[in-house]
């Protein structure tokens, strides 16, 4: 009897050890589920190379043991460029798939779309790329970080360049939805606060990706500025270069240009590229640190392309979600909300962190002049403005945000 149960209790004993060795089996095998949103179809030149920035993280770092013994798994949807689709596409996500974080966005309409869906939701959002300062500050909340510089940052940047021209009369052009709006007020305080006698003596607005180049370039030039501050990008970035080139618009007259120097919206314009354009933008054939010869090295192995401005943005996301995860020991929420707080992660461009006050990026930007050589315009005499130096004041920050 006693052999009989000591017999039983070896079978019990060893069907429970089974099971947790499944159990266990099965925890490490169970992936990290990250929702990624983006506008892919909408503006190829920054996402495709974004995408492919993410991918190259993921492998990376799945390669290396996933995080906390389990591999990402990213569940990216494309949400056409417009905000509605967003919010239903990140509900799917947190809903059916169960992602345990939100990532990505493009357009600022479309990262505070999503923004305000993580608050009501109480689901964390790394937000990659849209530069709307509401998204840290007047509009940010709990579960919402940013990793890119907003546009308040590096118009502080390009202001301080901006003021060293000494120039009096200026004119801005922007598209005019909420990240355009938001770079033209943001430029014209900070160059107010380091020049205060300048004039803004005229203002364009033409719908994204439906500039009339023409007549921008024409109303700029009627307005005789002595220097102009532009916001445009993409396709309508080159075709306010053709039409004021072809109009003498920029002969004698500086410009300062938001997001220039990206290779995504530069290389396009090849030999017509714009010389001596003070811009924000990505150098990626000139910097010459370690950190990012790994990671130009990686990804031109894995793409059989070099980087863009885009590339690096996704490939620090996912760094970043990862460092958090990691430093969280979990998916939870809130543990990887308070993780992610004062958290410094490396990269290709250098180290940067999450403040706990406002969940912005300190992620800076390089600052040059536009070049051309080869035919292929460039950018020469660059520095990197480190993000941590253009941010408000923690007081500056209590006013802004409501939360």
């Amino acid at each position: 009897m006693k052999t009989m149960r000591r017999v039983c209790l070896c079978a019990v004993l060893s069907a429970m050890a089974a099971a947790f060795g499944l159990a266990a089996a099965a925890q490490a095998a169970e992936t990290i589920k990250i929702g990624e949103i983006n506008s892919y179809t909408r503006l190829p030149a920054f996402t495709q190379p974004y995408k492919n920035g993410w991918q190259l993280a993921v492998d990376e770092i799945n390669a290396a043991g996933g995080v906390l013994d389990r591999k990402l798994e990213v569940i990216s949807r494309d949400d056409n460029g417009d905000p509605g689709t967003a919010v239903k596409i990140a509900e799917e996500l947190v809903s059916r798939e169960r992602v345990a974080l939100l990532a990505g966005t493009f357009f600022s309409h479309i990262g505070l779309a999503v923004t305000d869906f993580a608050n009501q939701r109480k689901v964390m959002f790394m937000a990659a790329e849209p530069l709307s300062d509401a998204i840290t500050w007047q509009k940010g909340n709990h579960y919402t970080f940013r990793l890119r510089p907003n546009t308040t940052m590096q118009a502080a940047m390009l202001a301080g360049e901006a003021a060293k021209l000494g120039k009096a009369r200026w004119a801005t052009i922007a598209p005019n939805y909420k990240y355009g709006q938001d770079a033209v007020a943001a430029f014209k305080s900070e160059l107010l606060k380091r020049q205060p006698d300048v004039e803004f003596v005229a203002e364009q607005w033409p719908a994204f990706g439906k500039i009339d180049a023409g007549a921008e370039a024409q109303a700029l030039l009627n307005a005789d500025p002595q220097a102009i501050y532009n916001v445009t990008f993409g396709s309508d970035l080159a075709k306010f270069v053709r039409e004021g080139k072809l109009r003498g618009l920029f002969d004698g007259r500086e410009v300062v240009s938001l997001l220039s120097g990206e290779p995504e919206y530069l290389d396009p314009l090849k030999d017509e590229a714009p010389e001596g354009w003070i811009v924000t933008g990505y150098p990626w054939y000139a910097i010459d640190t370690p950190g990012h010869r790994r990671f130009v090295n990686a990804y031109r192995a894995k793409f059989k392309d070099y980087p863009r401005l885009g590339s690096v943005v996704g490939y620090n996301t996912f760094k970043a979600i990862a460092a958090i995860i990691a430093k969280a020991g979990s998916t939870d929420t809130e543990k990887m909300i308070a993780a992610a707080e004062g958290i410094t992660v490396d990269s290709p461009t250098g180290p940067f962190s999450f403040r706990a006050i406002d969940h912005q990026s300190t992620m800076g930007a390089y600052v040059g002049r536009t070049a051309v050589r080869d035919g292929q315009g460039i950018m020469v005499d660059w520095h990197y403005a480190d993000g941590a130096n253009y941010l408000p004041s923690d007081k500056e920050i209590r006013e802004l945000r409501s939360d």
